[in-house]
């Protein structure tokens, strides 16, 4: 079967359609992870690509989200453990006293479009929450969303609380959300800033590379 489809429509954010092919190529004998990896991923970095050249704006961006959440709704039960989260794992959640969610949902499709193990802790989490979370799942990556310029300082106070459970030196922290700026980032002593979801990935993929 040619994936190639698969990524083609996820672009276009036919969420049904989308579906129906996933399903197709399972009932075909395509293998789950080529399905992942030669379909849905490069569509998903494609979408990332065209938002960040301006090629593509937030309505299409989510669309095509959604259309990718569905489908790995369907596709992930049929893949091995070893499919998902080749890329690493990534803890990800809304800072206390902050109920958006869709800039951090968004993010959340990307990174895991991207091929990482995504835990989506949800909004209003306690500073214990995401240290909990980190401690738990041990991903290598943890973002934090704010959008009240009264809940930013939440982030540092994560930050904190990660040194004071000894475990700050063992995760990346990428932050980000409308008030968030670079200056914040690094006043905090947050490693990312992440001006929106769409160049999230690409900035984690550089520093992480740099890194290595």
């Amino acid at each position: 079967m040619d994936l190639s489809k698969i990524s083609e429509t996820l672009i276009s954010g036919k969420s049904d359609e989308l579906k129906k092919l996933v399903e197709e190529a399972v009932n075909s004998d395509a293998n789950p992870s080529d399905i992942l990896n030669k379909g849905l991923l490069p569509g998903m970095d494609a979408v990332g690509q065209k938002w960040k050249a301006g090629d593509m704006f937030m309505p299409e961006v989510l669309r095509s989200a959604k259309a990718m959440s569905n489908a790995m709704d369907y596709l992930r039960p049929k893949l091995k453990d070893d499919d998902l989260g080749n890329a690493g794992t990534m803890v990800i959640g809304t800072v206390a006293g902050d109920l958006h969610d869709i800039g951090k949902d968004l993010a959340a499709m990307m990174f895991e479009g991207a091929g990482y193990k995504v835990i989506n802790i949800g909004i209003d989490q306690s500073n214990e929450n995401f240290v909990n979370a980190v401690k738990e799942h041990k991903p290598n990556l943890l973002g934090m969303s704010a959008l009240l310029t009264t809940t930013m300082p939440r982030m540092g106070e994560v930050i904190n609380s990660l040194k004071e459970a000894g475990i700050r030196d063992q995760v990346a922290v990428i932050i980000g959300g409308a008030p968030v700026t670079e200056e914040f980032a690094t006043e905090i002593g947050a490693d990312l800033y992440a001006p929106n979801a769409g160049t999230a990935v690409e900035i984690t993929k550089e520093y992480l590379q740099k890194k290595s």
